[in-house]
């Protein structure tokens, strides 16, 4: 009775230890996530990375069709399909301001394959327990490429 007590105490230690979270922390040098040896993926990952700097984080809209096709099928439930929708979307609640040299959000990873590129943020929301502190979590952005521009967009947004 004795050793079964004693391995419920230390197994019900080691798993409150399991569960606690390691904070996602965002990558020092981007210029190590843009690289591949795939040439391809190389410029995959540049195209979106440059997207997201200059369109999504700067808002220099007019930007738009040197990424994305005109026929950009958008998944964000919350945003309509179109290159035209979403720079219509975008310019109601983003304001242009400077192109910076690297993207300015926590930037985790960059990963690509084939035509998909995806950008790993890290996002900070407060505990549901305790309002007083924060955790970090992973947010994703999918984006497909087609002929040289952005096609397609997932990420896990919920409708608003």
């Amino acid at each position: 009775m004795k050793n079964i007590f004693a391995a419920a105490l230390l197994a019900a230690a080691l798993s409150s230890t399991a569960f606690a979270q390691i904070p996602v922390t965002p990558a020092p040098d981007h210029a190590a996530l843009l690289h591949s040896a795939d040439p391809k993926l190389a410029h995959n990952k540049r195209l979106v990375y440059d997207f997201w700097r200059e369109v999504f984080e700067a808002g220099q809209l007019e930007l738009a069709e040197k990424y994305m096709a005109e026929t950009y099928i958008q998944h964000n439930p919350n945003v309509a399909t179109g290159r035209a929708a979403f720079v219509e979307f975008f310019g109601k609640i983003k304001k242009p301001k400077p192109i910076e040299d690297k993207v300015a959000a926590p930037l985790v990873a960059i990963t690509a394959d084939g035509d998909l590129v995806i950008l790993s943020f890290v996002r900070e929301y407060p505990d549901p327990k305790d309002p007083a502190k924060k955790y970090t979590t992973t947010w994703f952005d999918m984006f497909r490429i087609e002929n040289g521009k952005i096609a397609e967009h997932w990420d896990p947004a919920l409708k608003q």
